[in-house]
């Protein structure tokens, strides 16, 4: 795949995979709701055992794949190979929604055309950032269609259930096959960030002891009312480990009100009330949450090279600091056009922005984890 598909792509797709999904709260009207609901209700597969993981067509990525056609073994022209030495930990991702079509509440498991295409451009433009000190693991899930987090409704529901059901099972073959000493990570972006949330919940007996940290990025989480029920902390040091990132990207100004909205009042699994005044910022960059960087302190923006011949990392362009529970991007915005969504929302790139330094964030983590 050239390098000028690729990053313009990533950029792209990335936010049409999400927008659907906040637009109804900027503008409102039953036009936009009716554009992005599916048709019909909620089918239940016809099958209720759910895909077999142990079959390895079921995994966008897994390492004893080719590295040729591993998604998340791509990295930048610039970035260094990883040593010879046999990695270290384990990542469980879960890439964001990339099935935009109306037809069904659930992608297939093997969609074909541009959403396969559009998963694969996911899983390498985010999980490759963890592919110099982890295996990757990244399953194929039937996903929710965007539309399913417009609406509050039983077909919603069972979309998302299905979904997690999916994740869930995978995780049960990826810890098998990690052994029962590997140090783990998870990762996710949005929907996929979504399901990490469920999971820490859900699994954190058998997470207990090992989990390098959890990156739930694009998906807000209330210290309060969310974090309590993984049994994990923010992270709030650079190599504290068995802890919780996530951050929301926005330029400046910022105006959040499409996405707090509608999240601020929900119950967490706690039974607390969501609030932005407690909503998780983690800074990728210093690692610590509500925390500041300079631009110089990025390693590493992903952008296109000048001539789209290759894609590369650009370090100290942009930085970053926690205010009201977002991430405010400070310096040199990068040249990513106008998709950007309303409220000077970044959510598209919150991966892309700071490649460099959640790869040296994983890093320092997990040598911590080893010490």
């Amino acid at each position: 795949m050239c390098a000028r598909r690729f990053l313009i792509a990533v950029f792209v797709l990335i936010l049409l995979a999400v927008a659907g999904a906040f637009a109804i709260y900027q503008w409102g009207g039953n036009v936009i709701l009716q554009q992005a609901t599916p048709k019909g209700h909620f089918e239940a597969p016809p099958t209720a055992g759910g895909p077999d993981y142990g079959q390895s067509n079921n995994w966008l990525a897994r390492p004893d794949m080719d590295p040729r056609s591993n998604p998340a073994e791509w990295r930048p022209a610039n970035w260094p190979a990883p040593q010879a030495a046999p990695k270290r930990a384990a990542v469980f991702y879960v890439h964001p929604t990339s099935y935009l079509e109306r037809d069904r509440w659930n992608a297939a498991l093997l969609p074909g055309g541009q959403t396969e295409f559009r998963t694969r451009l996911f899983v390498q433009s985010q999980a490759s950032a963890f592919n110099n000190v982890a295996d990757v693991w990244a399953p194929r899930y039937r996903q929710a269609a965007f539309g399913a987090f417009l609406l509050k409704s039983n077909d919603a529901r069972k979309a998302l259930d299905l979904a997690y059901a999916d994740v869930s099972r995978a995780f049960d073959e990826f810890l098998k096959r990690v052994g029962p000493d590997r140090p783990i990570i998870l990762a996710g972006h949005s929907q996929g960030a979504l399901h990490i949330a469920r999971l820490l919940a859900d699994r954190r007996a058998e997470l207990s002891g090992r989990l390098v940290a959890a990156y739930a990025v694009g998906w807000p989480l209330s210290v309060a009312a969310d974090l309590p029920a993984f049994g994990l902390p923010p992270c709030r040091s650079a190599a504290q480990v068995s802890c919780v990132l996530s951050w929301q990207s926005f330029g400046q100004p910022a105006n959040p009100d499409m996405i707090m909205d509608a999240w601020a009042g929900t119950r967490g699994p706690t039974g607390i009330k969501r609030a932005q005044a407690d909503l998780l910022c983690v800074n990728p960059i210093t690692g610590t949450q509500n925390g500041a960087a300079p631009p110089q302190a990025n390693l590493g923006t992903l952008i296109p090279a000048a001539d789209f011949s290759n894609a590369t990392l650009e370090a100290g362009i942009l930085g970053a600091h926690c205010e009201r529970g977002l991430l405010i991007l400070d310096g040199q915005l990068p040249p990513v056009g106008p998709f950007v969504l309303p409220g000077n929302n970044y959510h598209p790139y919150d991966y892309a922005l700071f490649w460099g330094a959640v790869a040296q964030d994983a890093a320092r983590r997990t040598e911590a984890w080893q010490r």
